[in-house]
């Protein structure tokens, strides 16, 4: 199980895998099965934009089994969201919002419960 949170700025929730360019984001989406994917729009002005991200995502059919958009660019969270629900399989959960506290606080508690039985 990975979760995944590309933003080139914010601080990376604990339980997820930063990624700060979408490149690195679409190679780990190519190499394993994520399980919940966060997006920000705005990656800086040398990176891809999360629309781009996007539009790579559809046209390789990267998907995670949930998505979150995180970013504080209108523009930017209208253009993911369209692209992604016009194109995403039924079977993946997409949502037009940050991952809410309490859904970071379920992944934290679960991340240390594994790691302190990865140390026992």
């Amino acid at each position: 199980m990975i979760h995944l949170y590309m933003d080139d700025m914010r601080r990376c929730p604990v339980g997820f895998v930063l990624t700060r360019t979408g490149q690195e984001c679409l190679d780990i989406l190519r190499e394993m099965e994520v399980d919940i994917l966060s997006l920000d729009y705005d990656m800086g002005p040398e990176g891809m934009s999360g629309t781009e991200v996007v539009a790579a995502m559809v046209n390789e059919g990267l998907y995670a089994k949930e998505i979150f958009l995180h970013t504080s660019s209108l523009y930017g969270l209208n253009s993911m969201y369209e692209i992604l629900y016009s194109s995403k399989p039924d079977d993946v959960v997409l949502h037009k919002c940050p991952i809410p506290f309490a859904r970071l606080d379920q992944i934290e508690a679960e991340y240390n419960r594994l790691k302190n039985k990865k140390n026992s």
